[in-house]
């Protein structure tokens, strides 16, 4: 691989981890039209992980900090009885919520009876099918959640411009509910598992469907993210090293891959807060329904002649979807 390789996968990395277009959709693309599955590079995909959760860490260090200081001014408070749930404090809801969020991933371990396959082995299941009819609909599914998201919002907003005397604000709960927690997660394990299900764009939009605040709704998405992509990383990493062909890859390529994926993906947290802020989220609704409406007429003719439209390789929608794994 080289250095111009690295620098081209960091900016689809950065780009795509972030805002709502899905990494695992466009990654899936990718391989269909170029027919290189990558698993060769395992380690230095790792390694981008590693250069978004940088890209995160530090776009929202300030909020990171608070957190970690309320926290254990939390469990002192447990510990000596002065915790009262009715009167946390938005850090303190936050935390807690966070950690409610995240139950839902353990339905990743849950086995399959019958298959030998856990839960979050749908994912490799649904993308490395040779037809891209799940990335296509998941795609399309994105533009829909996105579209319903930013009309609750709109709601939230007029209910509150109604109750004022004059200007506007941005309407929503500030905090979240045991409720909303579980469906952001539940809804986190579903993007993980369907190539072209945007993670962050998903989840923002159950939060907006449930009457959060959207600046609200996107921080508890990024910062939900931060355990989930650390735990992609740690899985993939240790898959690489197990791997017949374990690391690869030049140092000075992985470095810059990771300088890359880290300063592109602070950009995407910017711009998509931007976006948000600025109600311009029809981009990303017309942009993943008209990709998502194409695979699906790609992947129609695909299946009608048994080949793939770019490398003219055999496919098949069940040829690589094996259950028995």
């Amino acid at each position: 691989m080289s250095i111009f390789d690295a620098i081209i996968q960091g900016i689809v990395q950065g780009l795509t981890e972030f805002l709502p277009v899905s990494s695992s959709g466009h990654l899936a693309i990718t391989q269909h039209i170029t027919g290189v599955a990558g698993e060769g590079n395992l380690f230095f995909n790792v390694m981008l992980h590693v250069g978004t959760l940088v890209a995160v860490v530090v776009f929202y260090h300030k909020l990171i900090w608070r957190l970690i200081k309320e926290f254990f001014r939390m469990i002192g408070d447990i510990f000596t009885g002065k915790f009262k749930w009715s009167q946390m404090n938005y850090e303190r809801n936050l935390i807690v919520m966070l950690i409610i969020g995240l139950l839902p991933l353990f339905i990743m371990f849950i086995p399959i009876p019958g298959t030998g396959m856990k839960v979050k082995d749908l994912a490799d299941v649904f993308s490395s099918s040779q037809i891209l009819l799940v990335t296509a609909v998941s795609l399309l599914l994105t533009s829909v959640l996105l579209a319903v998201g930013a009309h609750c919002n709109r709601k939230n907003s007029e209910r509150k411009f109604k109750h004022m005397q004059g200007g506007s604000a941005e309407g929503g709960r500030e905090t979240y509910t045991i409720a909303d927690a579980l469906l952001v997660g539940l809804m986190q394990v579903a993007a993980a598992l369907l190539p072209g299900l945007s993670r962050s764009g998903s989840t923002l939009a159950v939060g907006e469907m449930r009457g959060i605040n959207k600046q609200k709704a996107l921080d508890f998405t990024f910062i939900l993210g931060i355990p989930s992509i650390l735990a992609a990383a740690l899985l993939e990493g240790l898959d690489a090293v197990k791997s017949p062909e374990g690391i690869n890859v030049e140092i000075p390529v992985i470095a810059v891959g990771i300088i890359v994926s880290a300063v592109v993906g602070y950009l995407s947290i910017w711009l998509f807060k931007w976006f948000l802020k600025s109600d311009k989220m029809i981009i990303f609704i017309v942009y993943t329904a008209l990709v998502g409406a194409a695979l699906v007429v790609v992947s129609v003719i695909e299946l009608m002649n048994g080949t793939n439209l770019f490398t003219g390789q055999p496919a098949s929608l069940l040829q690589t979807m094996n259950f028995n794994a």
